[in-house]
């Protein structure tokens, strides 16, 4: 009994050892799972991830990476997580990834994180002012003594809009009334002529939106002008936006605007190669990528490196140099 014992141990540990000398065992123990922070689920952040991690899967016998989606509280809670190597990536607003690398705003505490990295940005997250048709709100520069929603203390809309008041010297007192609406509340406001503008800071198409155009005689104002370039050049993290004509009812031209942009963000723990190939899989396959969802329908190649103001990751660079995007 004690011969037949031993001899099956044995017959075991070769047995394992022909197994661990397959080609196929040893790339199915190398292969590298990343995992991309998002949103919520019924939010854009989640289905662009997922969109990402398709193609990226869809090559995954190839470069041997595999990646997952899930669902998070968004820009802050994804930065939080790289930071602390609970995610791989995550997409992030690029004010929000600018304040990471700084340590400013809500990052002052943790101080700045120098680890982080780009991989690319990914759809405009515009400046979106929503005005009535009967408030004769043409641009901007038209709201001072109107009814202006300021949106939620401490939301993006809220920073961002606050920050391009500055640069024009307003205040809150500037307006006729000043609220702070939530997002889910601003459409409703503005129809039931309790409001005669807000600014959504968003993704496109927009339920918001798509609401108040539907519901009530309203449309998109641009926000544009020497103010708003001068703007955009203090805070290069909002770059150019445009929101297309015919996406909304009442609004039939491209709008001109700004706005930041979400970017997919990582750290510099990322290996290089694995930085590459799912670079290289968004890159290389992009006109699927932009029918994956409406967000991501206009996307350039261009305007993925726009915005950024973190370093590039060096697998990111190695892609765009090959490609032609970047010397």
């Amino acid at each position: 009994m004690q011969y037949t014992a031993f001899f099956k141990r044995a017959i075991c540990v070769l047995g394992l050892g022909a197994v661990l000398a397959l080609p196929g065992f040893e790339s199915a123990q190398a292969e590298e799972f990343v995992t991309i922070g998002t949103g919520g689920i019924t939010g854009v952040y989640y289905p662009v991830g997922g969109a990402i991690c398709r193609l990226v899967n869809k090559g995954r016998k190839e470069h041997g990476v595999r990646c997952t989606v899930e669902s998070t509280g968004a820009s802050v809670f994804n930065v939080n997580a790289i930071r602390s190597g609970d995610l791989s990536m995550g997409i992030v607003q690029s004010d929000t990834q600018y304040h990471a690398y700084n340590g400013g705003e809500q990052f002052e505490k943790a101080g700045p994180d120098k680890n982080l990295r780009a991989l690319f940005s990914l759809q405009s997250e515009a400046f979106t002012l929503v005005a009535r048709d009967d408030a004769k709100i043409k641009s901007f520069d038209d709201l001072p003594g109107k009814r202006m929603n300021l949106g939620d203390p401490g939301s993006g809309n809220r920073n961002t809009l606050e920050l391009l008041m500055k640069e024009y010297g307003w205040t809150p007192a500037t307006y006729k009334l000043a609220t702070d609406l939530k997002p889910a509340e601003m459409a409703g406001a503005l129809c039931d002529n309790k409001i005669d503008a807000y600014v959504y800071v968003v993704g496109h198409p927009n339920g918001s939106i798509k609401e108040a155009a539907t519901t009530c005689n309203s449309h998109v104002v641009p926000v544009s002008g020497p103010k708003v370039e001068t703007f955009m050049k203090k805070f290069p993290f909002y770059p150019e936006a445009v929101i297309p004509g015919g996406m909304y009812k009442g609004t039939d031209k491209d709008v001109q605007t700004f706005g930041p942009r979400a970017t997919l963000l990582t750290s510099a723990n990322l290996p290089d190669e694995t930085a590459y190939q799912i670079t290289k899989a968004v890159f290389a396959n992009l006109e699927e990528f932009k029918k994956l969802h409406p967000a991501l329908a206009s996307l350039t190649p261009q305007e993925m490196l726009e915005g950024n103001s973190v370093p590039y990751h060096p697998g990111a660079v190695k892609y765009f140099k090959e490609a032609g995007l970047m010397k």
